[in-house]
Parts: structure tokens; sequence; C-alpha cells
């Protein structure tokens, strides 16, 4: 059974990175159906995914952007607002994942290419998007993708869990600094989902996946639309009262 909700989104704009696939085309696919206008961005431009839902009648556009280089994150801003004529909206998703590897034996430009994209580029997106925010002088919020690697720790997986920690604490740390301001930022920490990340692992690491399944207590993968609920919502008004959570959608892995 697959999640989901309504929550009207009419006139709304939001961003969504990471959306050539995933949790992030989901995502993007959801807001759309409830109304908003959509800019979806990835390194690899999604211009059919984009596509797809222009020829279904919603509004969207798509955006190449590195999120880890800070002029491709301050065009992507500014061409969603160029297109749409503000923002509301952001779901910070782009990441990446390194295989797993030993700590003294990952490589530097590993655990570079890894933080500069999942901790630095969601850093630079909060910072156009709030830049964005308060030029405009509206109220909005902001999702960030963490990961349940972001609240516990697993063996060989030390720089993908040390950027998906880094994730929590810039989003708790700016959502002190931007709750009075009407803009409510929180993250979402996913289990294991059904994306192209995850089939990559389960065809190269089987052995460790079924490890790790064997310790999901709901005993399956989720649907990544069972995490775009969870963004949607935590931008709705239906979450006013929610500021710097990390919301787990992991089936209960990390209750145990």
């Amino acid at each position: 059974m697959t999640a989901t909700m309504t929550v009207s989104m009419k006139d709304k704009v939001v961003i969504v990175t990471g959306a050539k696939g995933g949790i992030g085309l989901a995502t993007a696919q959801l807001f759309a159906k409830e109304g908003a206008s959509v800019a979806l961005v990835d390194i690899n431009e999604p211009k059919q995914e984009a596509q797809d839902l222009i020829d279904a009648g919603y509004q969207a556009i798509s955006i190449q952007c590195d999120v880890s280089n800070e002029r491709s994150v301050e065009s992507m801003v500014e061409k969603t607002v160029a297109t749409f004529g503000k923002l509301d909206y952001a779901y910070n998703n782009a990441g990446i994942q390194n295989a797993a590897t030993d700590t003294v034996d990952l490589k530097e430009d590993v655990y570079d290419d890894v933080m500069n994209v999942n901790t630095k580029g969601i850093w630079l997106c909060m910072k156009h998007e709030l830049l964005q925010l308060r030029k405009q002088g509206t109220e909005g919020a902001i999702v960030n993708c963490s990961s349940m690697g972001g609240l516990i720790g697993v063996p060989e997986r030390s720089v993908y869990h040390a950027s998906k920690h880094g994730v929590l604490g810039l989003t708790k740390s700016t959502a002190l600094e931007y709750a009075s301001k009407g803009i409510r930022i929180n993250a979402v920490c996913p289990g294991i989902i059904e994306t192209p990340m995850v089939e990559n692992m389960l065809a190269t690491e089987s052995d460790a996946m079924d490890e790790l399944m064997k310790q999901v207590p709901i005993g399956r993968l989720a649907k990544p639309e069972e995490v775009a609920s969870v963004v949607l919502w935590l931008c709705s008004s239906s979450a006013s009262y929610v500021i710097g959570q990390a919301i787990s959608v992991d089936g209960g892995y990390t209750v145990q």
C-alpha cells in the first residue's frame, strides 16, 4: 500500500533538486498534481520528466544544476523566479552515495565528492532559497533530505553518514534562525527506498543490503511516494508548528 494525501498547493512555487528520478521525481510529481508550479532540478537536466508533467497539464520547468557549485545554485533559483515569479517551497533532495569502504581505505576525492554534494549542496541551496524568500519578504518552507544515515552509523558508510549528519546540523541551526520570520525548515530521513541509488546497492552489495533489510521492522522497501507525501505535509499549513525536525521515514529501522 502506498501512502497518499491531498493538500492544495494551488498558486505555490516549489524547487525540487535531484528530480531526475526516485524521491525527487515523486515529490515533484506530487506537488504538481496538488497545483504547484514546479522547478525540476538535477545535475542531468530532467527535460523529459518536466515535459511529461507539462503534457499532463501541469506547470513545470527543468533546470540543470550542480548543487555543489554556488553560481549554478544561484542561477537555478533565478531561473525559477524568472519563470514563475516567486518561490514558496523547496525540497533539497540531491545527493550521492559512495561504495561501501572501510574508513582508512576511503579516497580523499571520494570524501570530497560526497561532502560537496550532500552537505555543501544543501547549504548552498538553502542559502539562495532563503535569500529569495528574504527578498520577497514572504513566509515559506524548506525541507532537506538527510537519511536514516543522518541518525545512526553503519560500518563502511562513514563519509555518507557524516554528510547526512551534517544535513541535520544545518537544518536545525538554520531553522532556529528563520522560525521567527515565518520560514519553516525541516528534514526528512528516508530509510531504504526503491530508488536508482538503492537498486544499484542491491545489485552491487547484495549481502550487505540483505542484512540491512532484515532490520527493517515493516519488512519491505518504501516507495518514493511515501517520502514525497511527508515532504508535501511538511511544506503545508498542516505542519505550521513543525520546525527544525528530522522526520524518519524508514519503516521503523531507527526505532530499534
